[in-house]
C-alpha cells in the first residue's frame, strides 16, 4: 500500500511536469511554460484513451507525436506526446509505447543539453517514466533491470554506484533465472569492482556470482535463433572472464569448480612441468585435500616428469612449497627473496617471470604481472617469452576495458599483437607460439568498416587506454 500511494504521488509530479513544462535543449526547463494544455480529466493513472471520452483527441495525439517523433523533431514530438501521456498512458491498452517513447525524447533532451541542471532533470523525469510503467504494468517489465541499464551506460554521473548496484540485485532477486540478459554484463563488472573494493562481502559475493552463472546457462539454454541467443553470446564472451578474477580469492570457488575448469589442462599437457604444477596449485588453492584423486595423479605426474627445482632448504624450495600447495602469497615471497639473494641473472629472469605468471593466472592482477614480466626481460637479452606474457595479458583485457565485443575490447588486440611481434623478432625460439597467439587473437580486431565510423584513420597512431595505456598502430581486419 505504501508503494502504491509514493507511485500515485510520482504520477502526480510526473503530470505537473507534462502539463507545465515543454522542454527544450536550448533552455532550462524551468522557463518554459507549455501551451496547449489539455482540458481532460485522466480516467486514472493507466487509462487508455478508449476510457478518456476522448478518444480521436488521443489518437490525433498520437500519430502527431510519432511522425515527429520519426523526423527527430523532439521538441514539437514532447509537447503531443504530452498531451496524450497525460490522459492516455497506455495507449490503446495493448503497447507500451507511450512509456517507451517518452523515455526517447527525454533522452535526445539530455543529449542536446548544455547544462548540468537540465541535464539531471532529463534524468529524473526518465526515471519518474519508468516509476509510472511500473505502476501500469507491474512486474511484466523489469524496471529495476532498466533503470540500473540506462543508469550505467548512460546516466552514471547522476548516480552514484551503490545505487545502481542495488537496482541490479533488486531485479535478479526478483526474476532470478527469466533476468533480461541486459542486465549480467553491468551487474557483474560492478559486483567484482565493489568486492574489490571492500563494499560487498564474499559471501554476498558469491551468491550473485552463482545467480550470474545459472542464468546464463539457462539463458543460452532457452534462446533461439541467431537473434535471440547472439545477446547470451555476447554474455558468455564477457561475465565468465570477469568472475574468474574471484579465482585470486582463497576460498572463493571450491575444489569442484578447479576440477572442472583446469583438470582438462592436464590432460592435454599431462608431462609439461609448468601446467602439472599450475593445476596442483590451483586444486590445492580450491581447498583440494591431499587425498583427493586428482591432487594425487598430479603428484605422481610432478614426480616422474619434473626434476625437483632444488632440495636444499632454503626460498626456493619453501618458494615451490608454497606454490605446489596453492600459497600464491607465500610463493611470491619466497621467490623474490631468492631473486634477490642469487646473483645469477639467468635465475633471476626465470623466477621474476614465474612470479609474473602468479600473478597473471592465479592473482588476476595485470598491471603487476607486466610489471614483473619486463623486470624479467630486463635481466636476460634477447628473450621473447616474456613479451609473449604480456601479449597474452593484454589479448586477455578485451572484458576488462570493454564488454567483451565492440570496439573497446578488440582494439586491446593491436597491443597484444605488437608484443607477440616483439617476442618473435628478438627471440626466433618462440616464433612459432607467437605466431599461434597472433592468428588466433588478428580475427578479433576491429573492422575496417568501424574504423571509418569512428573516424580512425588504418595505420594511424593510436594510444590504448585501460590500463595497457601502450601507443600502437590501428589496424583493421583482413577479409
Amino acid at each position: 500500500m505504501k508503494y502504491l500511494v509514493l507511485t500515485i504521488i510520482k504520477f502526480a509530479c510526473l503530470s505537473i511536469l507534462l502539463i507545465t513544462c515543454t522542454p527544450k535543449a536550448t533552455q532550462p526547463v524551468s522557463d518554459i511554460i507549455a501551451e496547449d494544455k489539455p482540458k481532460i480529466i485522466p480516467a486514472g493513472p493507466c487509462s487508455n484513451w478508449f476510457e478518456t471520452g476522448k478518444q480521436d483527441y488521443a489518437e490525433t495525439e498520437h500519430v502527431l507525436y510519432r511522425d515527429a517523433l520519426k523526423r527527430k523533431e523532439y521538441d514539437f514530438a514532447y509537447k503531443h506526446w504530452r498531451n496524450v501521456f497525460a490522459i492516455a498512458p497506455m495507449a490503446d491498452g495493448k503497447r507500451r509505447t507511450h512509456f517507451e517513447d517518452g523515455i526517447s525524447i527525454f533522452n535526445a533532451f539530455f543529449e542536446l543539453a548544455d547544462s548540468e541542471i537540465d541535464k539531471k532533470s532529463y534524468v529524473d523525469s526518465i526515471m519518474l517514466v519508468y516509476d509510472h510503467m511500473r505502476l501500469c504494468l507491474g512486474d511484466e517489465i523489469n524496471i529495476e533491470g532498466r533503470k540500473g541499464f540506462d543508469y550505467f551506460y548512460k546516466y552514471k554521473e547522476y548516480i552514484d554506484d551503490e545505487t545502481i548496484y542495488n537496482l541490479f540485485k533488486a531485479s535478479i532477486d526478483k526474476y532470478d533465472l527469466k533476468t533480461d540478459y541486459f542486465v549480467l554484463n553491468p551487474f557483474t563488472a560492478l559486483l567484482v569492482q565493489r568486492y574489490a573494493q571492500e563494499e560487498i562481502s564474499i559471501e554476498e559475493a558469491q551468491h550473485y556470482t552463482q545467480k550470474i552463472n545459472a542464468i546464463l546457462t539457462q539463458g543460452l539454454a532457452d534462446c533461439e535463433g541467431d537473434e535471440g541467443c547472439e545477446p547470451w553470446k555476447i554474455i558468455a564472451d564477457y561475465t565468465p572472464k570477469r568472475l574468474e578474477e574471484f579465482e585470486g580469492v582463497k576460498g572463493f570457488y571450491d575444489c569442484v569448480y578447479y576440477h572442472d575448469k583446469y583438470y582438462k589442462e592436464f590432460l592435454e599437457m599431462s608431462e609439461d612441468c609448468d601446467i602439472i604444477q599450475e593445476v596442483l596449485a590451483r586444486f590445492k588453492f580450491g581447498g583440494c585435500g591431499d587425498d583427493d584423486e586428482k591432487v594425487i595423479e598430479l603428484r605422481e605426474a610432478l614426480s616422474n616428469n619434473c626434476r625437483v627445482a632444488s632440495t636444499e632448504p632454503g626460498p626456493l624450495r619453501l618458494a615451490y612449497n608454497a606454490y605446489q600447495n596453492g600459497e600464491y602469497k607465500e610463493a611470491v615471497d619466497q621467490f623474490e627473496q631468492f631473486v634477490n639473494q642469487t646473483d645469477d641473472p639467468e635465475k633471476k629472469a626465470k623466477y621474476l617471470l614465474l612470479i609474473a605468471k602468479i600473478y597473471y593466472a592465479n592473482f588476476k592482477n595485470f598491471p603487476v604481472s607486466r610489471k614483473y614480466a619486463l623486470q624479467a626481460a630486463a635481466q636476460k637479452g634477447n628473450w621473447g617469452e616474456p613479451y609473449v606474457l604480456i601479449g597474452k595479458l593484454y589479448a586477455s583485457s578485451g572484458p576488462l576495458c570493454g564488454t567483451g565485443r565492440g570496439f573497446n575490447s578488440q582494439r586491446v588486440v593491436w597491443a597484444a599483437i605488437d608484443q607477440f611481434n616483439i617476442a618473435k623478432r628478438i627471440d626466433p625460439s618462440v616464433a612459432q607460439e607467437a605466431n599461434k597467439w597472433i592468428n588466433q587473437y588478428a580475427q578479433y580486431m576491429p573492422d575496417k568498416g568501424d574504423l571509418h565510423m569512428m573516424g580512425i584513420k588504418e595505420g594511424s597512431k593510436y594510444t590504448i587506454p585501460c590500463w595497457i595505456n601502450e601507443t600502437t598502430t590501428a589496424r583493421g581486419k583482413k577479409g
